[in-house]
């Protein structure tokens, strides 16, 4: 007798209606992607269910990767054993007595399959009274047990479980389509990207490079942190944009107070046309109300209205000691401080305007025609597809 299964339990998922299978169907995908490095592994479903066959492996490493697949709110061990009344109740004592720190114990059985000859609230005593006389010092407690072993009396099956471990909740990466993250370098942006992915958003990222402002270790710094968030979902495509010709001709020519406001503008063009070959329907940002000028209400709206693509900003309400606590949980964050600098925090104005007006932003843009060396800087896009297996392919020429 032993743990031969994981289950797997649904949160807001189950509340798909008509819409539910595809998402189901994605999470299976996705859990099955997540443990291709262990043999023989088998990903199962089961009405309202899905079981992972362990076949033999440890399952604590199977645990571990589940704990960051979005789509599962919790998972416990399991054994799977006929739909026998003895069997059932063997498979309770070995969870009962292979568990720890345990005085008090419930047992809930859940019979999905009426077939069964014992109905719940039986099955519940059969099971206690078992337990009780197999073990020594150990009490029943209905109400705040040290462990709950729970008994799903399927239609194929019997499965009994005890411990429940959390998961990351939200829905399935790829459910909820693609979207651009425009990646900095910095604590906000891999953040954005993984609460965007908790919301089932598949992302590829955007990175605006500056050399030799920026250096190699700032470009590395973006892979990182973008394979860093491949640990939540699949490969990342970041797309590398060559941006200092643009960008010091920004600086040059704009006034200074509106040089940030229209470098970031030319940002959102820039990544629109990206997200338009690539097939994206949003992006994503890193931005929160207030946190820098260019962050303002009167900031944000000026620099959107050179795109009507709609703009996921996860970050936007929260302080920075928030962002911070999530980056440091996601294992972001030591990346994320490495001192190699951004195109943002190379060229910063004296006085940004906080409180930037779209016509005067158009009128200035109106005085120089940027439009080639966007094209330029288009064309030169590196895009780098990023694995957790520590695999990079390079491709240029995509756009």
């Amino acid at each position: 007798m032993q743990y031969d299964h994981i289950l797997i339990r649904y949160g807001e998922m189950a509340l798909k209606g008509k819409n539910i299978k595809q998402f189901i169907i994605r999470l299976q995908e996705n859990i099955q992607h997540k443990l291709a490095a262990f043999p023989n592994i088998k990903v199962k479903r089961t009405q309202g269910r899905m079981f992972i066959l362990l076949n033999g492996h440890d399952p604590e490493p199977i645990i571990e990767k589940c704990k960051n697949i979005f789509g599962i709110q919790s998972m416990s061990l399991a054994i799977k054993v006929e739909n026998d009344p003895d069997k059932i109740k063997e498979a309770a004592l070995y969870a009962l007595k292979n568990a720890t720190n345990v005085n008090t114990f419930k047992v809930s059985v859940k019979r999905i399959n009426k077939d069964f000859p014992i109905a719940s609230q039986e099955m519940n005593q059969v099971l206690g009274r078992h337990l009780l006389i197999n073990t020594n010092e150990i009490k029943v407690d209905v109400h705040h047990p040290d462990l709950e072993i729970k008994v799903e009396i399927r239609l194929e099956a019997a499965y009994i479980t005890s411990s429940v471990i959390q998961g990351l909740g939200g829905l399935p990466v790829g459910t909820s389509g693609k979207s651009l993250l425009l990646l900095s370098g910095g604590i906000d942006s891999p953040v954005a990207g993984y609460l965007a992915m908790k919301r089932g958003v598949q992302i590829e990222a955007i990175h605006f490079h500056s050399p030799p402002f920026t250096s190699e270790r700032a470009k590395q710094k973006v892979l990182d942190l973008a394979k860093q968030l491949t640990k939540y979902g699949k490969s990342i495509q970041v797309h590398i944009v060559p941006f200092t010709k643009l960008q010091q001709e920004i600086f040059r020519e704009m006034p200074d107070g509106y040089a940030m406001t229209i470098m970031r503008r030319m940002m959102m063009r820039i990544s629109e046309r990206v997200c338009v070959n690539q097939e994206i329907l949003s992006l994503t940002t890193g931005e929160n109300l207030g946190q820098v000028a260019s962050q303002t209400m009167q900031s944000m709206n000026t620099i959107n209205e050179v795109t009507n693509y709609p703009i996921i900003r996860p970050l936007i309400t929260m302080d920075k000691t928030e962002i911070i606590n999530i980056s440091r949980e996601i294992g972001t964050y030591d990346t994320s401080i490495l001192p190699y600098e951004d195109c943002c925090t190379i060229f910063v104005p004296k006085s940004p305007k906080t409180k930037p007006k779209r016509e005067k932003a158009n009128l200035f843009e109106s005085k120089k025609d940027f439009t080639k060396l966007m094209d330029e800087a288009i064309a030169g896009i590196e895009t780098i597809k990023v694995s957790a297996r520590d695999t990079e392919t390079k491709f240029d020429g995509l756009f």
